[in-house]
C-alpha cells in the first residue's frame, strides 16, 4: 500500500514509518506544522509540534530512506483544536485538545488528505492494535504495553477512519521500540517522550487562557454547597472538576479537611467547593456518541474517563439523545467536556462527550445545557 506515515519527530512516529516501510509498504513521512506563527507556541514546547520536533522528524526519514514533506495545517488546528479548547474552558467544561486533534487533524484533515492524493492510508506511532473482526469489521483493541496505551485518545475513530489507518506498535512494548530505535540507528532513540499540552509553552494553562479570554469578564465567588461565600476568584477558567489546590479559600472547613471543586457555573462565574465525597459520582449522561463499528444497544463492559485512568465496570445504555451510563465502579472528581471511552474487554466499542453526571438516584449535577463535543 501507499502509506502516509505522520511523524511527531519523536521515537514511536519513527519507529512505525521504519516498520511500515520493512512490511513493504510505499511509505512517505509527514510532519505537522499546527501553528500559524511558529515563535508564539512551537518553540520551546513541550509537547510534540515544536520546530525541533520538525528537524527530528526529517532527520528520521533521511536514516530510514523515505520521502519526507510538512504539511501546514495551521488554519485547521487553529479552528478545531485550539480555538475549541478556549470555547470549552470558557463554557465551564474540562477539554483534552489531544483527542481533538486525533479526531479533527490526524484522522480527518491528514487522512481527508492522504486518501485525495491518491495513498491508502496514514500510518502513527500510537500505541493500540488493529484486528478483524468475525463480522468483518476492524476493531481497536488496547496495546499490550499498558502503561502506554492510546486507545483512549482514539476512541473517537469511526470504522471508515480505523479501515485505513496503521498502527505498528501495538504488539510492543516502549522499552522494546527504543531498542528497536537504537538498532536502527534513528538519533529520537533515547529523545524524552512528549508530554503536556502542545501550544501552551509553559504548562500554565491558567494562565494561558487569562491572556486569551482576558475581555470575558468571569471573575465570581467561591462557594460552599450551601451557597455561603468563602472567597473570590479571577477567572472561572482556571479551575476544573475534581482540583484541590489553588483554591485560595482562608476559612478552612468545619472537619479540617481539604474541598475540592465540585461544580463551574461560568455565567455567573461561581465555583462550588467541598469535601471529596461530594466528586463521587455513579452515572453519566452523554452526548455526541462515536462508534468504532456497529452500534450496540447496551453494552456491559467498562468505560475509562481519563487518558490515562482506570476502567470502571460500567452498563453503557444507547438512547435517542445519546448515551446514558451506569457506573458499577463510582468515579471521583468526573467533569463535562470529559471523554467516556467504552470498552468491551480491550476492544474499544466507542466513545462520547459527558454532558451531566449523576449521583444515586438524584438529579444530574454539574449539567452541560449547550452539549459539548470537547473532551479531556
Amino acid at each position: 500500500m501507499r502509506v502516509i506515515a505522520a511523524m511527531s519527530g519523536g521515537v514511536d512516529s519513527a519507529v512505525a514509518a521504519a516498520r511500515a516501510k520493512d512490511a513493504g509498504h510505499e511509505v512517505t513521512g509527514i510532519h505537522l506544522a499546527l501553528s500559524r506563527n511558529p515563535q508564539s507556541y512551537r518553540t520551546g514546547a513541550r509537547g510534540c509540534c515544536t520546530i525541533e520536533d520538525s528537524n527530528d522528524a526529517r532527520r528520521a526519514a533521511d536514516v530510514i530512506g523515505i520521502p519526507f514533506y510538512v504539511w501546514d495545517m495551521s488554519d485547521r488546528f487553529a479552528e478545531d483544536v485550539v480555538a475549541d479548547f478556549i470555547d470549552e474552558y470558557a463554557a465551564g467544561r474540562t477539554p483534552n485538545p489531544c483527542l481533538r486533534c486525533n479526531e479533527k487533524i490526524k484522522f480527518a484533515a491528514v487522512l481527508d488528505r492522504a486518501l485525495a492524493l491518491g495513498f491508502d492510508g496514514v500510518v502513527t506511532g500510537h500505541y493500540a492494535q488493529l484486528k478483524t473482526g468475525p463480522d468483518g469489521l476492524i476493531e481497536m483493541h488496547r496495546g499490550i504495553d499498558h502503561g502506554k496505551d492510546q486507545s483512549y485518545v482514539l476512541g473517537v475513530l469511526t470504522q471508515a477512519q480505523l479501515a485505513h489507518s496503521l498502527f505498528p506498535l501495538g504488539d510492543t512494548t516502549k522499552a522494546e521500540i527504543r531498542r528497536e530505535a537504537e538498532r536502527r540507528g534513528l538519533a529520537v532513540a533515547d529523545k524524552p517522550d512528549s508530554h503536556d499540552i502542545c501550544f501552551i509553552s509553559d504548562g500554565d494553562t491558567g494562565g494561558w487562557l487569562g491572556e486569551k479570554l482576558q475581555d470575558v469578564n468571569r471573575e465570581g465567588s467561591i462557594v460552599d454547597e450551601d451557597g455561603a461565600v468563602l472567597g473570590s476568584h479571577e477567572g472561572s477558567w482556571r479551575f476544573t472538576i475534581g482540583q484541590r489546590k489553588g483554591l485560595r479559600i482562608g476559612t478552612p472547613a468545619a472537619d479540617g479537611k481539604p474541598r475540592y471543586v465540585l461544580d463551574i457555573e461560568p455565567v455567573a462565574g461561581t465555583v462550588t467547593v467541598g469535601p471529596r465525597a461530594s466528586l463521587q459520582v455513579d452515572g453519566l449522561d452523554c452526548i455526541k456518541p462515536l462508534w468504532c463499528g456497529s452500534v450496540p444497544e447496551e453494552l456491559q463492559g467498562t468505560v475509562q474517563l481519563r487518558a490515562h485512568g482506570e476502567e470502571h465496570r460500567a452498563l453503557v445504555h444507547v438512547t435517542d439523545t445519546g448515551v446514558s451510563i451506569d457506573l458499577l465502579d463510582p468515579a471521583i472528581g468526573i467533569a463535562p467536556g470529559q471523554a467516556a471511552v467504552f470498552y468491551d474487554g480491550t476492544r474499544v466499542v466507542g466513545s462520547a462527550t459527558i454532558a451531566s453526571t449523576r449521583r444515586g438516584a438524584t438529579a444530574s449535577a454539574h449539567t452541560d445545557s449547550s452539549e459539548s463535543e470537547s473532551a479531556r
